[in-house]
């Protein structure tokens, strides 16, 4: 594998897009377009400035086995779901690890009397999700929604938003959301 190829593949790996990697290196953006298109063949020291972004040393560049280290992670068993939430909701999202992940795919779970806060939410991006079990309130705006178990919604995220659980069951819901901030 060439260099450019294996920076490609690490920066990848590492969830890091061209401009991002550019960014924390002190690099242009076309310089790191141009190091993994082979297009140009950097010097030590510029490779090693770059390397300093992900941060990796240069035998580790080298020596890192990127057969295994490449592929990216397809299924995600239920203990390896990354509890993102700091509340009494559960929050678990699938592909934590994977590069440039564009959605937020989470697997919820509202015990009775959990919400997602007093605040309204909102942020750029859509939202849709399905409620396997329970009971959960939807407010979107000025709008109160009672969701049942087989109920489904669909919404802009820039409309303010909040989740509630104030019946006596623990709501499980499965939700999607773009983009993923987490």
């Amino acid at each position: 594998m060439d260099v450019g190829e294996r920076l490609q593949a690490i920066r990848k790996l590492k969830g890091l897009s061209q401009r991002e990697l550019a960014k924390r290196a002190g690099v242009t953006n076309s310089t790191i377009s141009m190091i993994e298109k082979n297009s140009v063949s950097p010097s030590i020291s510029s490779l090693r400035k770059v390397l300093s972004g992900i941060p990796m040393s240069m035998v580790e560049f080298f020596s890192v086995e990127l057969e295994t280290a490449g592929t990216t992670q397809i299924v995600y068993k239920a203990d390896e779901l990354i509890d993102i939430s700091d509340g009494a909701v559960t929050m678990k999202l699938v592909g934590k690890s994977h590069p440039n992940r564009a959605i937020a795919f989470l697997n919820e779970v509202y015990p009775p009397g959990a919400d997602t806060g007093v605040e309204m939410l909102t942020h750029d991006g859509e939202e849709t999700g399905i409620l396997l079990e329970g009971q959960l309130e939807l407010v979107v705006g000025n709008e109160t929604f009672i969701l049942e178990a087989g109920d489904s919604y669909y919404f802009e995220s820039t409309r303010p938003h909040r989740f509630r659980n104030p019946f006596d069951k623990p709501a499980r819901l499965i939700s999607a959301a773009t983009p993923s901030n987490f």
